[in-house]
């Protein structure tokens, strides 16, 4: 070890009594982190994801007239608690999680009986949730190699991760940090819908009450006071940003002072009437928990429907979340040797328990959010920031409306700082090499574009497969045309595809292509 530190010494903690086990457990000094910077890391990244406890409701049952919304507020806090604590504990990773924008909309539309023209129950559409991460969870678990590093057994979700190419990889995290960025400029009104273009610049020459431009404001105070506090290595600056940039919404009419009362629709401090509702096993007096047991309605003709259904919910879900750790993973440098996540497996194994979990309380798919990333960016790198999350996320159940108080602009501009971080990935990209370029860049751009991680993953995937299949196929005609001739130099080329990338692109075309309606 040349003059190093004997191992004992070089691994003591710098922490006593309680501090040294939780250090010893979570690794913090290991990783050069401190218990502050991972304190404040997980308060960053609660405050940048709590709007999902009332959006999350939103989208699923849709309006707080309904018993319903209360309790799938519960289920959404008490999936978050559960999803983030096994990050926190199994994994041992600075992520959290919480029931994942676009599948509850989608289960919203599945409920509602306006996605696929059949209406389930609500206890039937938790039923699917919960199929989908059983088999989730079976993707994880059922060997399918063997790590050649280590010997251990892995995972067919493993092998499949192996399989992405290098390429896609790198862009991957790119994609990711456009995504967020694009998020919170859509959060905080700063880009805005236009009929003619999709999208458009908020109009800063319009200041009356209300006016969008007024969150935009706040997103960038947010955004700038990140910045300038990170330039001069302040401690906690994203949530300090996020606070400063609450106060700046609240002259400005931004923060709504009648959340804090108590007097909006479905934000209450009565808990305890929720969890009455929650518990009563009967959905039409809000009763999510177990429903998926309760309450099954199957509409005639609806088998190919829930197949193609659950199928979807799996496909979303696992390379959502693919793409998330691979993203902030990626930034907090707690990648291995080969760029594979650390404890990938137990990351996998995390977010497919936290989906079955999600789906008993009463609520739709629990994945891991890319919002992960602000914590990262404030220092986050082991499961105490995670661990931190839950714990807020347990709180805010008892004070939701305190949380509810800090506007979404104000959180937005700390979305936007994780986008500018990642960007910093695309530097790794092999632009020369165009079998490589192509299917990076269309990785990296559809991810805001379809405002979807899967999406990006797939098209970019097809794409690599479609372009070096025929390369190839081109390169193979030459050298065969070349190899015997006299003076020739010919290199016969090399088949890059394996049989793992065949068949997720094959999936990939099928999700893409299959009608949605069956």
């Amino acid at each position: 070890m040349g003059g190093g530190q004997p191992a004992a010494e070089a691994t003591a903690s710098p922490y006593k009594g309680i501090g040294a086990k939780f250090d010893k457990f979570f690794g913090i000094a290991k990783n050069k982190s401190k218990f502050s910077t991972e304190l404040f890391a997980g308060i960053t990244t609660f405050l940048a994801m709590a709007y999902i406890l009332t959006v999350n409701p939103n989208q699923i049952i849709g309006t707080t007239e309904s018993p319903l919304w209360a309790s799938v507020f519960l289920a959404t806090a008490l999936g978050a608690v559960i999803g983030t604590l096994l990050m926190a504990l199994v994994a041992k990773m600075p992520l959290a999680q919480a029931p994942g924008m676009g599948l509850n909309a989608a289960l919203g539309g599945i409920v509602g009986g306006w996605t696929y023209g059949k209406s389930f129950s609500f206890g039937t559409a938790m039923l699917m949730v919960l199929i989908s991460g059983v088999l989730f969870l079976l993707l994880t678990v059922i060997p399918c190699g063997v790590d050649k590093q280590t010997g251990r057994l892995i995972g067919i979700r493993e092998k499949i991760f192996e399989a992405i190419p290098k390429g896609i990889r790198v862009a991957i995290p790119v994609g990711i940090g456009l995504f967020i960025a694009y998020i919170g400029f859509q959060n905080s009104g700063f880009i805005v819908s236009n009929p003619y273009t999709q999208v458009d610049l908020v109009s800063f020459t319009t200041w009356t009450k209300g006016a969008p431009a007024y969150t935009a404001v706040v997103a960038m105070v947010s955004l700038f006071s990140i910045a300038i506090l990170s330039h001069f290595k302040v401690k906690g600056s994203v949530i300090l940003g996020i606070l400063i940039a609450t106060i700046v919404a609240m002259p400005m009419g931004v923060a709504n002072f009648d959340i804090i009362q108590g007097q909006t629709a479905g934000v209450t401090w009565k808990f305890w009437e929720n969890f009455k509702n929650f518990f009563s096993m009967k959905t039409e007096e809000g009763g999510a928990f177990l429903a998926a047991f309760h309450d099954i309605k199957f509409p005639s003709g609806s088998v190919l429907t829930v197949i193609v259904i659950v199928l979807s919910f799996c496909m979303i879900d696992m390379f959502d979340t693919m793409g998330t750790v691979l993203g902030c993973c990626s930034k907090a440098n707690l990648l291995d040797e080969n760029g594979k996540p650390l404890r990938f497996n137990r990351i996998m194994m995390s977010d497919a328990i936290a989906t079955c979990a999600g789906a008993v309380l009463g609520t739709s798919t629990v994945t891991t959010f890319v919002e992960s990333g602000t914590g990262v960016a404030a220092g986050g790198r082991t499961g105490f920031t995670a661990l931190t999350t839950s714990l807020l996320f347990l709180l805010s159940i008892f004070v939701l409306p305190i949380f509810a108080f800090i506007p979404s602009a104000a959180a937005a501009g700390a979305l936007i700082y994780v986008g500018v971080l990642m960007m910093s990935n695309v530097k790794n990209i092999d632009f020369s090499d165009l079998r490589v370029a192509v299917p990076a860049f269309l990785t990296i751009i559809l991810m805001p574009l379809a405002y979807s991680i899967t999406d990006g993953i797939g098209i970019g995937m097809i794409s690599y497969v479609l372009i070096n299949i025929v390369c190839y196929v081109v390169d193979l005609i030459k050298y065969a045309a070349t190899k015997n001739k006299e003076g020739a130099v010919a290199v016969k080329p090399k088949w890059n595809i394996s049989v793992v990338l065949a068949i997720i692109t094959v999936l990939f075309a099928l999700y893409f292509f299959l009608p949605a309606s069956v």
